[in-house]
């Protein structure tokens, strides 16, 4: 018989929760071929080194890698060193290197899809920052993923956003460094939910609808260098409106945490792939799902997707950037490391009734992989909130 726990509510009153039986998400051993999908992996960070965890937090290689092992063993593709592994928010350019260079090399070995993250993260925004610093810096990291034979995500600029004076200097970045790759890259929008600093992104200030077509117009200058493009937005009709208006070829990639399930289903005019954060807390039963899309068996398809979007929006609740924390929470309960600490402390980014919340729509979403022990693991973290068994 499972166990139970006291669990706090938003107004600080106990309940007893039981949680219901083990998740048994059967995923066939072919890969899922109607969608391409990435999960962004979360980074493991290392509860025994003597080192400032705000500032200078160490890897756990072996979990790290681990878990990607997991997504690849699922047939997910893994998006390294983005927004999902703390990138510009822990994880910084020099770690994303080590990162990148192990993570090709563990694709290689089991024959995983990997792409990852080309930025200008190591170039702080400051006025003296030029758009010729911003070129150099996106040509520097491209370089190097190139360089381990790794394909690029080109993720948005900070420092970009920073000294732009309208889009006309993205059109001149991006072109240029979309001239010079070696293989076709996915582009990324990530909008300013998840990071604040990326507020007015291609030059158009609280207008979606402008920023798309000074995007769409990158893209068509250089459709040859672009694989497809991510955007994180949290709009379905902007994506839909957007994935209407790519070039022949170039794929739509939805980052949409909220609205994946109908963007990546589609409609009679086309259909998302993916690239999302939240893969990385689901992808036992995302990894189902798109085996039922494979066969067409669209009812069970969002039979599976339905009890996840519940978590999912309440891990991507907002503050937007916070929802790391939920991905790792996820892990830890499901076993897949240790602990829950984080690289920059970033656990202590969610409250503990956010976290009670979130192991609730866990089970019921069927993804506790074994309840007792996400019992054992709640426990210490509802005594460090100083609620214990009465």
């Amino acid at each position: 018989m499972t166990k139970s726990l006291l669990l706090p509510r938003a107004e600080g009153a106990l309940y007893e929760y039981t949680p219901g039986k083990a998740s048994s998400f059967a995923v066939p051993a072919k890969p899922f071929t109607s969608r391409i999908a990435f999960s962004a992996a979360h980074v493991v960070c290392d509860p025994l080194a003597d080192s400032d965890p705000l500032h200078s937090a160490k890897i756990d290689w072996d979990a790290t890698l681990g878990y990607r092992r997991h997504l690849w063993s699922l047939g997910f593709a893994v998006a390294e060193a983005m927004d999902t592994a703390q990138r510009g928010m822990g994880l910084d350019w020099e770690r994303s290197k080590e990162l990148i260079r192990a993570s090709i090399k563990e694709a290689r070995s089991v024959g995983g899809k990997i792409a990852c993250g080309a930025g200008t993260d190591h170039l702080l925004p400051s006025p003296s920052v030029t758009i010729n610093d911003v070129e150099a810096a996106y040509e520097e990291q491209v370089s190097f993923v190139e360089g381990e034979g790794g394909q690029v995500i080109l993720m948005a600029s900070r420092a970009l956003a920073a000294c732009a004076t309208g889009p006309e200097d993205y059109e001149r970045v991006y072109g240029r460094i979309l001239s010079q790759v070696k293989q076709p890259v996915i582009l990324h929008w990530l909008g300013d939910m998840f990071d604040p600093a990326l507020a007015g992104y291609w030059g158009c200030k609280d207008d979606l609808d402008a920023a798309m077509d000074v995007c769409l117009r990158v893209i068509r200058a250089n459709a040859d260098k672009v694989d497809g493009i991510k955007i994180s937005l949290l709009d379905a009709g902007k994506e839909i409106k957007m994935r209407r208006l790519l070039p022949q070829g170039v794929k739509m990639y939805t980052g949409d945490d909220f609205n994946y399930p109908e963007l990546i289903k589609g409609d009679e005019q086309g259909s998302s792939h993916a690239l999302l954060g939240i893969f990385d807390a689901i992808a036992p039963a995302a990894a189902q799902a798109l085996h039922a899309l494979d066969a067409g068996d669209l009812a069970r398809y969002e039979t599976i997707m339905e009890p996840t979007v519940a978590l999912s929006r309440y891990i991507f609740q907002k503050p937007t950037y916070a929802y790391k924390t939920g991905i790792v929470f996820m892990a830890y309960l499901n076993g897949h490391q240790s602990h829950f600490r984080m690289i920059a402390g970033a656990e202590g980014s969610r409250s503990i009734i956010h976290l009670a919340e979130l192991f609730v729509l866990a089970d019921r979403a069927g993804l506790l992989a074994d309840p007792e022990l996400a019992i054992e693991r709640m426990k210490p973290l509802l005594a460090l909130a100083g609620i214990r068994p009465q």
